[in-house]
């Protein structure tokens, strides 16, 4: 990545030369359409639901939509003492700052009359004390005065009883509230009474002070943010809908055997804007009520994972840098060098050609990892050295499973990757988000035992895994000539203790099984990925950078992949001598550069005639640019 080519003409020398947009909403990078829907519903205070891939900025945005709320008053919550009935708590609501006030006023009121009490008490007591002095009856005048204290202090009621409790308080001059409900349980986030020990004898606690807020209160006039919305119960959900709808929920207490569950206070104020996010299985473990109170008075907005790799884009990513900078506070800024190599690894952790990646709190991450190095060397600036060593050091978890697997795998000749062998190919996959491993493929073929021959795939294979295991047997047919009704097809995957998703082992398997009907070894130098067409087409899959450089660690010489994932490979530089990558549009590239025949020019003529059913004349008249099998 060239110089120029990143910094597209913007004049600086260190991050600390970009301007950082005070406004939250306008330091949101690569969503510009989620910002422009954010503002929308800012303007009319609609609900918003955020689908899309964590790290992608979702509640980034729903805090700066609490900025963009049109300004209103703001209100504070009192709950009073019902006299009528205790367990019904009176809410009042009064302008912001005033709760406060209210509630000392009251404080002052009951000190001042719990004073006057112990005052008359006092001196009632003194009377009778003195009384029995005279009398010299100091026994009956002492046992009088204990019986008169404990009838009058129990007796009458206690005036603190009677003091509201501030539920919410607002400044006069605050801004709208932006509440993060995330993983509340049921009383956290629709309030709660707390449990009283001590329910009777005048030592019980009064219910009204007994209640507590929940986040949908405390969001009241401001934005209630539920990241993982699908997590919540379907109880909580429905609630969470009634307070959506009627703008006020009352409180109560949420476990059944609770002293505070018969306590219920009149409905609390609760108008709020909800921001909803998630990723896409969100939307099935959504209460259908509650996804379609949100479509009918809000927007849906689909988070972009990558934005394309534009001049005008790219000085945005800068500016993300600078503002990851000054949000931490407490690492240097990044010279020149150390943004190329950002920007490098925002293309290549984007998995597509001509993007940038907008999973930024991974890229925030290597960042602060980059700038903590910079800063324990005691660094003026951050440069390229230190975030290459941020990349080592602030690998995943995944990456560095992958990287035990394939040191254990070699040593246990799981991963072989020298010689040829039937029916065995080294596949690829990928771990995590941003690791990928070798996955040895075995296959074996025997004589039906029943009526019609099967294929059996075995190590956790999920749907779409399975799907694609069907598809292979099309072009088993096409390819062989034979047919399988009287044979049965054995496909392994090698320690896939997690299980097989996707269809990108799809040539893979095509290969290992081809191998062993045929007899034809296998190169184990040789490793692939992609997905196939029931026709023999190669398509494009994810991940393909991630599953090379697991590969090239792994020591095996060629990968092929898809012709149209060529573009999408950014390979750190220290691999790219390690491993040679052949990219291929069809089934017969693959078995040319993989299997290894003994009658090879008998081989590359079915290969000709199988290719000129399918594609156009001369595909197989050079060797597609690679060194020959």
């Amino acid at each position: 990545m060239e110089d120029i080519d990143v910094f597209a003409g913007l004049d600086l020398s260190t991050s600390s030369d970009i301007e950082v947009p005070p406004k939250l909403i306008d330091q949101v990078i690569g969503q510009e359409h989620a910002a422009e829907v954010m503002r929308k519903a800012a303007t009319q205070r609609r609900h918003v639901m955020m689908i899309g891939t964590p790290g992608t900025g979702k509640s980034m945005l729903a805090k700066a939509m609490a900025e963009l709320l049109p300004k209103e008053e703001m209100q504070d919550i009192l709950v009073y003492p019902n006299p009528e009935d205790s367990n019904n708590p009176i809410i009042r609501t009064v302008p912001a700052g005033r709760g406060k006030q209210i509630v000392n006023a009251h404080k002052m009121e009951a000190r001042k009359k719990l004073q006057m009490r112990n005052t008359l008490i006092m001196l009632l007591i003194i009377g009778i004390v003195g009384y029995a002095l005279i009398t010299y009856q100091w026994l009956m005048g002492i046992i009088a005065a204990a019986f008169i204290f404990m009838a009058l202090r129990y007796s009458t009621p206690r005036e603190e009883t009677m003091v509201p409790k501030l539920l919410l308080n607002h400044e006069s001059d605050s801004i709208a509230p932006f509440i993060d409900g995330t993983g509340s349980h049921a009383g956290a986030l629709l309030g709660d009474v707390r449990h009283d020990p001590f329910q009777s004898g005048g030592l019980e606690t009064p219910s009204h002070d007994r209640v507590e807020s929940g986040a949908i209160h405390r969001a009241h006039g401001g934005v209630l943010f539920i990241d993982e919305i699908n997590t919540l119960t379907p109880h909580s959900q429905q609630n969470l809908l009634t307070a959506l709808q009627e703008g006020a929920f009352p409180i109560t207490g949420q476990s059944e055997r609770s002293s505070g569950a018969m306590v219920r206070t009149e409905p609390v104020p609760c108008r709020f804007v909800m921001v909803a996010a998630g990723n896409l299985d969100a939307v099935q473990g959504m209460h259908p009520a509650l996804r379609s109170r949100i479509r009918g008075y809000g927007y849906e907005i689909y988070m972009k994972e990558t934005m394309e790799d534009t001049a005008e884009n790219r000085r945005k990513f800068i500016r993300f840098i600078a503002q990851e900078v000054k949000n931490d506070g407490k690492i240097p800024h990044f010279d020149r060098s150390a943004i190329v190599e950002v920007l490098r690894e925002a293309r290549r952790r984007s998995n597509r050609k001509g993007h940038l990646t907008l999973k930024l709190r991974d890229m925030g991450g290597l960042i602060r990892v980059a700038g903590d190095l910079a800063r324990q060397e005691s660094a003026e600036l951050t440069t390229a050295r230190h975030v290459l060593a941020a990349k080592s050091s602030a690998r995943s978890i995944e990456d560095q499973i992958s990287d035990e697997y394939i040191r254990r795998s070699r040593d246990y000749d799981i991963t072989i990757v020298e010689g040829a062998q039937v029916g065995r190919v080294n596949g690829l996959a990928v771990m995590g988000s941003d690791s990928g491993s070798v996955l040895p493929i075995m296959a074996e073929v025997t004589p039906s035992q029943g009526a019609n021959g099967s294929v059996i795939a075995t190590g956790l294979l999920k749907e779409i895994a399975q799907e694609s295991i069907k598809n292979v047997s099309a072009l088993i047919k096409k390819f062989t000539g034979r047919d399988i009704r009287n044979m049965d097809i054995h496909i392994q995957f090698i320690g896939t203790y997690q299980g097989v998703e996707g269809d990108s082992a799809s040539v893979s398997v095509a290969t290992a099984v081809i191998s062993a009907i045929e007899n034809i070894p296998v190169r184990q130098d040789v490793a692939m990925t992609g997905s196939l067409s029931v026709r023999g087409d190669v398509l494009p899959i994810g991940g393909v950078t991630y599953k090379i450089e697991a590969a090239a660690k792994a020591g095996i010489k060629k990968v092929i992949i898809p012709q149209s994932n060529l573009e999408d490979v950014l390979i750190e530089d220290s691999y790219r001598q390690m491993v040679e990558i052949v990219p291929v549009a069809h089934i017969e590239e693959v078995l040319q550069n993989a299997l290894v025949p003994e009658n090879r020019e008998g081989f590359l003529a079915k290969l000709r005639k199988m290719a000129a059913v399918h594609s156009a004349p001369g595909l197989f008249d050079q060797n597609v640019g690679h060194s020959p099998v």
